[in-house]
C-alpha cells in the first residue's frame, strides 16, 4: 500500500509499505478519506512537539473495514467507520480524576495518510464508529477536529444572548463559532482571510472582522460591544502567542477567556496582572478532547450541524498530498481531502 511519511520539515514522502494486518483487539480500515488539518501544517511547516521524524502522517479519516483482529465485536468487516486518533488509558491519574484529555498514556492513531490505517485496540474500542449511509464518509472525517471544538465549547460558560469572540476563522475556530451560535450567542468571528470570514458567516454569525490593515485588534473589537466593555467570552483558535495576548485584553471585566490554538514551542505568553486581577478575568487553557465529546461530535455530525461542503473545498490523490498541504497553509482554503479509491 501507499503510505505518506514525513521524514522532516517539509519532507513529505510517499512509500510502499506492506498493508498491516490487526491484532488483538485492533481494527484495519481501507481510507476513503483523509482531510488536513492545522497541525498537519504546523506539522510540515515547523515541526511538532509531541512528534519526532520520521513517522506516519496525518490523523483525520473515515473509511470501511477491511478485517478486524481477534476480541473485535462492535465493528465487522465492510461497516463505514469514523474514527478519532487517540484513546485514554482510563487508568493513569489524570483519567481517574475526570480529565481523559491530560492523560499519561495516550494511545495514539498516526498515519491516516494512507491507503490503509491500522486503528490500535484502545482506540478502536472507545473512538471507532459505525457510521449511517446517510452519513458522507467526508464529513464522518470532520469528527476528530471537532470533537475538540465540542470539548473546547463545552468548558465556556456561555449564556444566550452573550458577546462571543472567535479569533481565528480556521476549520476549528469556525466549528467553535457554529456551536456558539448554536447555543443562543451573539458571535463576532476575525481573521485576516475573506474566504474563511465569508464561510463564518453562511455559519450563522452575526458578524465577522477582517483584521487586515487593523492596528488596535483589541479597540476594533471591542468598539462593537456596548459601551466598549468587551467581549464576554473570548476563543483564541489562531495558535499565534500574539494573539492569544490580545484575546485577553478583548474580554470585559469578569469574563472568559479559552486559549485553544496550540502555539510554537517555546511560547511564553504575556499578561497584564493588574489587568487580571482587578477585572477578575477568568483565564482557561483547554487541550484536545475526550471520548465523551467524541461520541457527542458525531451525534451532532448525524444533525447536519456542519457539513464537508463548508469545510472541506478540494480533492486530491496521494501522490499530490504537498499540494493540498500547502494550500491549507496559505489560507486559501478551509480544508483539503485526500481521496482513494
Amino acid at each position: 500500500m501507499k503510505q505518506a511519511m514525513l521524514y522532516d520539515v517539509e519532507d513529505i514522502r510517499i512509500m510502499e509499505v506492506p498493508i498491516p494486518a490487526p491484532g488483538p483487539g485492533e481494527v484495519l480500515v481501507r481510507n476513503k478519506i483523509s482531510t488536513t488539518c492545522g497541525t498537519d501544517v504546523k506539522n510540515f511547516k515547523r515541526g511538532y512537539p509531541l512528534l519526532k521524524p520520521p513517522h506516519p502522517y496525518g490523523h483525520e479519516f473515515s473509511g470501511v473495514v477491511a478485517a478486524v483482529g481477534a476480541g473485535v465485536t462492535h465493528v465487522k468487516e465492510g461497516d463505514r467507520v469514523a474514527c478519532h486518533n487517540t484513546a485514554p488509558c482510563n487508568h493513569c491519574y489524570y483519567c481517574k480524576h475526570g480529565q481523559p484529555s491530560m492523560c499519561e498514556s495516550l494511545t495514539f492513531c498516526r498515519g491516516s495518510y494512507a491507503e490503509y490505517v491500522k486503528v490500535p485496540a484502545p482506540v478502536a474500542a472507545q473512538n471507532m464508529f459505525v457510521i449511517p449511509d446517510t452519513l458522507s464518509h467526508k464529513t464522518a472525517s470532520l469528527m476528530e477536529p471537532f470533537s475538540c471544538a465540542v470539548y473546547g465549547i463545552e468548558n465556556c460558560p456561555i449564556s444566550l444572548g452573550d458577546f462571543v469572540v472567535v479569533n481565528g476563522a480556521g476549520p476549528i475556530g469556525l466549528m467553535f463559532a457554529r456551536l456558539a451560535v448554536l447555543r443562543g450567542a451573539k458571535v463576532l468571528v476575525t481573521d485576516m482571510v475573506a474566504g474563511r470570514l465569508e464561510t463564518a458567516e453562511r455559519l450563522g454569525v452575526w458578524k465577522t472582522l477582517n483584521l487586515t490593515g487593523v492596528e488596535d485588534t483589541v479597540d476594533a473589537v471591542r468598539a462593537l460591544t456596548d459601551g466598549a466593555r468587551g467581549a464576554d467570552i473570548v476563543i483564541e483558535a489562531t495558535g499565534l502567542i500574539q494573539v492569544w495576548e490580545t484575546s485577553v485584553r478583548m474580554t470585559r471585566k469578569g469574563g472568559f477567556v479559552l486559549l485553544f490554538g496550540g502555539t510554537r514551542s517555546g511560547s511564553v505568553l504575556h499578561v497584564d496582572a493588574t489587568l487580571l486581577h482587578y477585572s477578575q478575568i477568568t483565564v482557561k487553557g483547554v487541550f484536545h478532547t475526550t471520548p465523551v465529546h467524541v461520541a457527542a461530535a458525531l451525534e451532532l455530525l448525524k444533525l447536519g450541524v456542519i457539513s464537508a461542503e463548508d469545510f472541506i473545498q478540494h480533492e486530491y490523490p496521494l501522490d499530490d498530498l504537498e499540494t493540498a498541504i500547502r494550500e491549507h497553509a496559505s489560507g486559501a482554503v478551509i480544508k483539503n481531502c485526500i481521496v482513494y479509491n
